[in-house]
């Protein structure tokens, strides 16, 4: 199903995470930015890989970046928790549709369960299910 407006703020809030990828560090870093140096690599463009759950600190690392005209590169990945692939299943579907269909079944069979539970409980009824299995005992 496609994913609902609240499917994608959960999935904003709860999951994604920002990595941005640079070559030095800035001297004063935004609050919620985690910092973490790259080791030395053959064909490794950045040194450094900044990490935030936050969009504001995002925002200002970003705009930092373009004050001191440094290169920088983003990528948006999914955290790593207990509760991702339950809010952000694989294949895009949609927590949200997934909760209506149960709800929709647990309703329905609830009213299900309680029609057969009201006919059975009915003593004509009774009787001619008691009589429909002797005859069929033989």
């Amino acid at each position: 199903m496609q994913l609902t407006r609240f499917d994608r703020w959960l999935r904003k809030k709860f999951v994604y995470q920002t990595h941005l990828y640079a070559l030095r560090k800035p001297e004063v870093l935004p609050a919620g930015i985690r910092v973490e140096e790259l080791p030395e690599a053959p064909g490794r463009q950045y040194h450094f890989k900044f990490s935030s759950n936050s969009e504001k600190s995002v925002t200002a690392l970003i705009q930092l970046f373009t004050e001191h005209n440094q290169i920088y590169t983003t990528r948006i990945v999914d955290r790593r928790t207990w509760y991702t692939p339950f809010i952000a299943p694989k294949g895009g579907k949609s927590v949200t549709w997934w909760c209506v269909w149960a709800v929709i079944f647990v309703i329905g069979g609830f009213t299900l369960t309680s029609a057969i539970r009201g006919i059975l409980n009915n003593p004509t009824v009774r009787e001619n299910l008691a009589g429909a299995w002797e005859t069929l005992k033989g």
